[in-house]
């Protein structure tokens, strides 16, 4: 990489990317999403858990992937959503979870880095038809997420359209938003933060990698690579 003053004096755009679960919220999102809208939209569903803990049990034991663990989820909680319902039932969450789970200092951290010119993205795994109300709650400018199939009348289907945005697929969709917007790798200073080494991808491609509240294996490998560490758990 350039030298990082030469590139901070010289570059056109400026990029704050987050992860979303355990960076900026204390606790992951998806579960806690599907609980409340099984709660508030149809709760025979609860029915339907131990298909759900099947999967789960499969994915442990490497028998399916993230990817179809996340459509399980989504068929047996869910169904089909129309937008209406989805942007309900994130708005609602968004306002509910989002006061008790966002980390008071991510949000002074999102603050100063726009102060200083960034552009706030969140990156994340999480489904973009709910992800979307949390990148509002925070002040994001951009979300980069898992999207999922849209069918007749933008009917939100149980499956996921394209790649799942975790591990290097997520730098590969990083890289793909930047493409779109018409911002140029070499003309484009990026900070990233993340609490999990799945980032690994990005961690190594960004100018300014930030472990935040790290996992054991995140931290090991932030200290041999000497990123610096930021705790934001009170």
């Amino acid at each position: 990489m350039t030298d990082l003053p030469d590139r901070r004096a010289r570059t056109a755009h400026r990029l704050a990317i987050y992860d979303l679960d355990r960076t900026i919220t204390r606790r992951p999102t998806w579960t806690p999403f599907l609980i409340a809208a099984v709660r508030a939209r149809a709760p025979w569903r609860w029915t339907l858990a131990p298909v759900v803990i099947g999967a789960a049990l499969l994915n442990q034991l490497g028998a399916i992937d993230r990817r179809s663990l996340k459509q399980v989820m989504h068929r047996a909680a869910l169904g089909t959503l129309t937008d209406v319902e989805a942007t309900a039932l994130a708005e609602a969450f968004a306002d509910d979870f989002g006061a008790r789970h966002i980390y008071p200092a991510a949000r002074a951290r999102i603050a100063a880095d726009r102060a200083a010119g960034f552009t706030i993205v969140i990156a994340t795994a999480a489904y973009d038809f709910y992800a979307e109300a949390l990148a509002r709650a925070v002040g994001a400018d951009a979300l980069v997420a898992t999207r999922a199939t849209r069918g007749a009348k933008g009917r939100i289907l149980p499956q996921v359209a394209g790649d799942n945005c975790y591990g290097p697929a997520k730098l590969a969709m990083i890289k793909a938003w930047m493409r779109e917007q018409g911002i140029a790798r070499e003309q484009a200073l990026v900070r990233f933060y993340s609490d999990h080494r799945s980032d690994a991808p990005t961690f190594a491609w960004a100018d300014e990698p930030f472990a935040v509240n790290p996992h054991k294996p995140l931290r090991q490998l932030a200290a041999a690579q000497g990123w610096p560490v930021l705790e934001w758990q009170e």
